[in-house]
């Protein structure tokens, strides 16, 4: 179907003149009483009104006030052979797209017609998408509407009221602690605590006591009583994140505490009896590991009572321009600058990036570039270099080929062999650990064991 234009002019001839012009992309009205105009609007809708600043004896202005009042969406292009500044920011003001003197150049209008319906779709296109977003506003930060994700919202909305235990796995970045507070937050527990104990972010040797508490002098250091996270989340909602982590000593002691629903703080004779309920989250095959005998099995079947698994973006079809809209909103916001809208070019390269990271690597991609840019549109010199130039490895900024190579000599011990890979990988991650976790498939715990265990220094930094 052709756009409909509606031209406002007091000379027929331009009249006729624009209306030959047009006619073969458009289907057009004219009319040089601009009073009928406004009667075939409302009989009518039009998708630009082509308007003379100067219309017989009325302003063109208080025509444009009057379009806008009655159609917002329509585009306004301003006419005139009289052009001024001060005219031209009036119009502007008023709601005018823009402001083309005579005479009228067939090319440069057209063009500049095919711009505005395209600003208008995607102008129609954000407020669809900001009215899907204010749909989800219920789910925190949840933004989505695949079939993958509704699945997660009909878990969630189904577990949310009773006790059982759950079990939330998925890949790092695809919002398992936002499944975890969704649970806490819409559920009969929302006005208890919600405590949230990382299980890979806590050195071995404080992660029991900052679960189980301690009285003073319990141990050296311990100089005053301090309560554990078991105990502040009573009434409430205790997340275990990255629960894989766990020690298998503090396993059968967690073990014990799920089984008689109460705590002894280190240090004290004291029982706490405990009204909680237990969230976990893994991005580990908790059976694999079972099976390697890694993860207690008794404790496996005790977490995972109900499991929950959460997508991966790639799984997510259709979600992506709804959390590139959100994202733009929330990072302009944060950071006071006028919200911030994509280029096409940019856009395509953000739609066509794999997102090794998930949800977590997109939302620090559009900070980054909403920082960065230094105008209302975000172009694709302002997303990160790795999305710029994708590689067909999942470590971003990736180097030649040869540096992606590790020597080892044979017969090398099996430490040396892990010490280079791990240099090396820092190396190629440029000392971004959370990655280089990510890429060696290990915790950030124990790669931060492993780079003192072996002494590995980032250069750059000496």
């Amino acid at each position: 179907m052709k756009p409909h234009v509606l031209i406002l002019d007091d000379e027929r001839a331009i009249c006729t003149s624009l209306s030959f012009a047009l006619e073969d992309a458009y289907d057009i009205a004219a009319f040089t009483d601009p009073m009928e105009g406004l009667r075939a609007m409302e009989q009518h809708p039009f998708d630009i009104v082509l308007l003379d600043l100067r219309i017989g004896s009325r302003s063109g202005i208080d025509i444009l006030r009057q379009i806008k009042q009655k159609h917002p969406s329509v585009i306004v292009i301003m006419m005139t052979a009289y052009a001024s500044i001060e005219s031209s920011i009036e119009a502007i003001k008023q709601g005018a797209y823009y402001y083309i003197e005579k005479p009228i150049n067939t090319e440069e209008i057209q063009l500049l017609m095919m711009k505005a319906l395209e600003h208008k779709r995607l102008s129609l296109q954000v407020e669809t998408l900001h009215a899907q977003l204010q749909q989800t506003s219920g789910r925190r930060c949840f933004v989505g509407k695949s079939k993958a994700m509704e699945h997660v919202f009909s878990m969630i909305e189904r577990v949310k009221d009773i006790d059982s235990n759950v079990l939330i796995t998925g890949e790092s970045g695809t919002g398992k602690e936002l499944v975890a507070r969704a649970i806490h937050d819409t559920g009969r527990r929302k006005n208890g605590p919600l405590e949230i104990v990382n299980c890979a972010a806590i050195p071995e040797t404080l992660l029991e006591s900052e679960l189980f508490g301690y009285e003073k002098g319990a141990f050296t250091g311990a100089t005053q009583r301090k309560e554990g996270k078991w105990a502040a989340a009573n009434g409430g909602t205790l997340f275990l994140d990255e629960i894989s982590e766990m020690p298998l000593a503090l396993q059968a002691k967690i073990l014990r505490v799920l089984q008689e629903r109460e705590v002894t703080p280190l240090g004290s004779n004291r029982k706490i009896s405990l009204d909680v309920r237990i969230v976990s989250a893994t991005n580990k095959r908790l059976e694999q590991m079972v099976a390697e005998g890694t993860f207690r099995e008794d404790l496996y079947f005790r977490l995972n009572v109900i499991p929950i698994s959460v997508p991966p973006l790639r799984e997510r079809e259709g979600d992506l321009p709804l959390l590139l809209e959100y994202f733009l909103q929330k990072y302009s916001r944060e950071m006071d600058k006028a919200p911030k809208r994509l280029s096409a070019a940019a856009r395509r390269l953000l739609l066509a990036y794999n997102y090794p990271g998930n949800i977590r690597q997109l939302g620090n991609i559009i900070e980054y570039a909403v920082a960065l840019s230094s105008s209302d549109i975000i172009t694709e010199e302002d997303l990160p270099e790795y999305v710029q130039q994708p590689s067909p490895t999942t470590i971003p900024a990736a180097r030649a080929d040869a540096e992606r190579i590790i020597s080892i000599p044979v017969g090398a011990p099996m430490k040396e062999i892990e010490k280079r890979a791990i240099a090396a990988t820092l190396h190629h991650c440029n000392w971004h650990r959370q990655e280089t976790a990510r890429v060696l498939q290990i915790s950030e715990r124990s790669l931060r064991d492993k780079i003192k265990l072996y002494n590995i220094q980032n250069e750059q930094e000496l």
